[in-house]
């Protein structure tokens, strides 16, 4: 019989000094009664402490939720983490130097989860490499008073790799929606399962212990053994969440039966046109050109989200799949808070699983977001002066997806655009630029694609360049701008300009748009 705890008596398992996993995925799969029940717990008495705390993905509101329940002084250590820029609280203990702090690929800590529950030294991989990640040039350390080298570089058979070393683990807080007595757990009800099977082996074959949120436990003997996501052998508690606001499906819906696959299917789950062009949607339709039949796709945040809204009114969305890094294949991906999740996906697999994927080359196009660019075409994502934003799945995706595509506005802060009649028209110039000289900090390298000869393309509102031996070259602007004062002057290096310099489709522009894979 698995033993059942109440959130608070839960947070009593953890010890001083202890390694903790983290499970969940912004607000997917959060056991956040537990992390309540442990902040709660340090605030009152001091304890735990120096917990190292492990999360591969991002996970929070950006506010107070989620593992910013643990954020305090005293209470963490050391945290080695996918995705930072959802833990506010955490990231200002690191800036601070208060914490030990590391940043690493969202897909190598659910393999390094995995490995280390093989009984493996850690994992290798040529994922990092010539990025931030690199040991040569910050390891993944993200402030001075991080010394351990948690990341080498190792030759084998000739090559290059990166060698991560196994992740200390004594406890591993996760969550699922049913368990039984035998503490067998389910997640029928989860719009994604991430990479809680790997922690929980991790945990068990390291002599740690193994608590799970559900929202109910029944009868031994009543689960589908093929539904069982957890099998009971690796589970020492379960807590039964009384409070549904600590165990709603995201952050942003209480439950949704679509992102599990039920309900009425309906034919639109993006926004309608808009009646005025923003910069966001001149650059997904531009991006959206570029799509390719029968291709596997995986669509950042931010402007790539509008991709899929863009194909949905052109009548194609059905032409490729599309899938999210933490499991999601197919149907919609969702957005905001509840990104992660997809609207009727076709099925559901662990994020590990899915990074296998990833990695091997599965991806045939990705469209991820674009922040800062700089002379040699590297990209940066991950850092801008004291906001960690973090890696997350971005450099698993950009080094080996077949084909890349980085999409973003041209300038920031204050950027506004407007299309009239197929030209674009500038009204306000962003005050920030982003193609700089040289990128705070390297998230996607240039050089390895290069070395790998992977098509890149960089895709804006108003100029679209490509990667060449020789860096950036400009191969289209938008009808409209001229190309000095909007493009040229609005960078901080010269470009090559394509002999070949063409202008963007006027449809782009237009209030009617059609695309034809």
């Amino acid at each position: 019989m698995v033993t059942k705890l109440t959130p608070e008596q839960a947070a009593q398992w953890i010890q001083d000094g202890q390694s903790v996993l983290l499970g969940g995925f912004i607000g997917s799969v959060v056991p956040e009664a537990i992390e309540r029940a442990i902040g709660e717990r340090f605030e009152h008495s001091g304890s735990p402490k120096d917990l190292t705390l492990l999360f591969a993905a991002g996970q929070g509101d950006g506010k107070s939720r989620a593992i910013n329940h643990l954020a305090q002084q005293g209470l963490v250590k050391r945290a080695i983490g996918g995705h930072w820029g959802l833990v506010p609280k955490l990231q200002q203990l690191a800036v601070d130097n208060l914490i030990e702090a590391y940043n690493l690929p969202q897909g190598i800590i659910s393999h390094l989860l995995r490995d280390t529950a093989a009984g493996k030294p850690g994992t290798v991989s040529k994922v990092g490499l010539g990025t931030f990640v690199d040991p040569r040039i910050e390891g993944g350390k993200i402030n001075s008073i991080t010394h351990r080298d948690w990341v080498e570089v190792i030759n084998l058979a000739g090559e290059e790799y990166l060698f991560y070393h196994k992740l200390p683990l004594d406890v591993a807080i996760i969550r699922g929606t049913t368990a039984d007595e035998n503490g067998n757990i389910t997640m029928e009800d989860e719009c994604l399962i991430v990479e809680s099977l790997a922690a929980a082996q991790a945990a068990r074959n390291n002599n740690g212990k193994v608590i799970v949120q559900v929202k109910r436990v029944v009868e031994a003997g009543m689960l589908d053994p093929h539904a069982v996501k957890i099998p009971g052998i690796f589970v020492d508690a379960v807590v039964v969440c009384e409070d549904p606001n600590e165990h709603m499906q995201t952050f942003a819906s209480m439950m949704n039966p679509e992102f599990v696959g039920k309900g009425q299917r309906k034919s639109l789950h993006v926004e309608e046109e808009q009646s005025s062009l923003d910069a966001k949607t001149i650059i997904a339709r531009r991006a959206a050109m570029e799509l390719k039949a029968n291709s596997i796709l995986n669509l950042g945040i931010g402007a790539p989200e509008y991709i899929a809204k863009v194909a949905q009114q052109a009548g194609i969305l059905d032409s490729f799949t599309l899938t999210v890094e933490p499991g999601a294949v197919g149907g919609t991906p969702a957005s905001g808070l509840d990104f992660g999740a997809s609207h009727f996906p076709d099925a559901i697999i662990s994020q590990d699983q899915m990074f296998d994927f990833y990695d091997g080359g599965g991806i045939d196009q990705a469209f991820l977001g674009l922040a800062q660019c700089d002379v040699n075409g590297d990209i940066n994502v991950s850092r801008f002066g004291s906001k960690i934003a973090g890696c997350g799945g971005f450099i698993n995706i950009t080094q080996n997806a077949k084909e890349v595509y980085f999409c973003g506005t041209f300038t920031a802060k204050g950027l506004a655009v407007v299309a009239e009649a197929g030209d674009l028209v500038i009204k306000n110039e962003g005050a920030q630029h982003k193609f700089i000289q040289q990128v705070e900090q390297i998230t996607f390298s240039a050089a390895q694609a290069l070395k790998n000869n992977k098509p890149v393309l960089y895709i804006t509102e108003r100029a679209v360049f490509r990667l060449t031996e020789q860096g950036l070259e400009l191969i289209e602007i938008a009808p409209g701008i001229d190309l000095t004062e909007d493009v040229l002057n609005q960078m901080s290096f010269q470009p090559k300009v394509s002999a070949n310099l063409t202008l963007m489709d006027r449809a782009i522009f237009e209030a009617e748009f059609k695309l034809v894979l």
